[in-house]
């Protein structure tokens, strides 16, 4: 039997861990360029000659830094879970489940926080493929929102029936909220969306329990309906 070639890659990576690592390498580069010198300041060029390779190798792994922060995105949500899980396998109570996973972000987000800063300008324009709410970012965000529906799903939350496949996304926006106000947030250690987490939790935790409330329900309906005509 003729024994076949191993498989290349286009910038001439073996098709194995090799490649992995040159792929992870470039990665890692640039989350640091990125938060030393600020996103709009570091170019492919750099990141490759920082990484030591060429710079069409780069090209090669991540189109452009758009890629990277796309990459950036989905590493966070997978850390993001992996450190929520201890808490939603010990907590069954909604409130403790939710403040868990709130914390757990920011954790996974805290030695990017000055990267962040910078690079929120750009992610912020609407039209930007960087943004959170863009097609680019779907994967990262329905990830994340799956996240939420585990935090509701484990619970022992009574929730109004309408409300509850809605409830997901709509923890989904506050985290968005949340991560808005730690960009901005100078206060030591960004203590402040510490103590906002801390503060808003009770108040979404009893919110979620009124909601099965008769008397709330026309309330939960304009809202749903509000978030429906919204999307359209």
């Amino acid at each position: 039997m003729t024994e076949q070639p191993a498989q290349t890659t286009t910038a001439g990576d073996p098709a194995t861990a090799r490649g992995e690592q040159t792929r992870q390498l470039i990665r890692d580069t640039a989350m640091r360029l990125f938060r030393e010198r600020g996103y709009a300041q570091t170019t492919m060029r750099a990141i490759a000659q920082e990484a030591g390779v060429a710079v069409g190798n780069a090209y090669y792994y991540f189109g452009s830094k758009d890629h990277l922060i796309q990459e950036f995105y989905a590493q966070s949500q997978v850390e993001h879970r992996a450190a929520a899980q201890p808490v939603l396998d010990r907590e069954e109570a909604f409130g403790p489940r939710l403040a868990g996973v709130l914390h757990a972000g920011i954790d996974v987000l805290t030695p990017s926080h000055e990267f962040a800063a910078t690079f929120f300008k750009t992610a912020a324009e609407p039209t930007s493929p960087l943004s959170p709410f863009s097609a680019e970012s779907s994967g990262p965000r329905e990830a994340a929102i799956d996240l939420f529906g585990e935090v509701l799903t484990g619970s022992t939350a009574k929730v109004d029936a309408e409300l509850r496949p809605q409830l997901p996304e709509l923890l989904w926006l506050a985290y968005m909220g949340v991560i808005l106000y730690w960009v901005h947030d100078r206060s030591p250690g960004q203590a402040k969306t510490r103590q906002l987490i801390d503060g808003a939790v009770p108040l979404v935790d009893r919110l979620v329990a009124l909601s099965r409330l008769r008397v709330l329900r026309p309330v939960t309906r304009q809202v749903l309906e509000l978030i429906r005509t919204l999307r359209h």
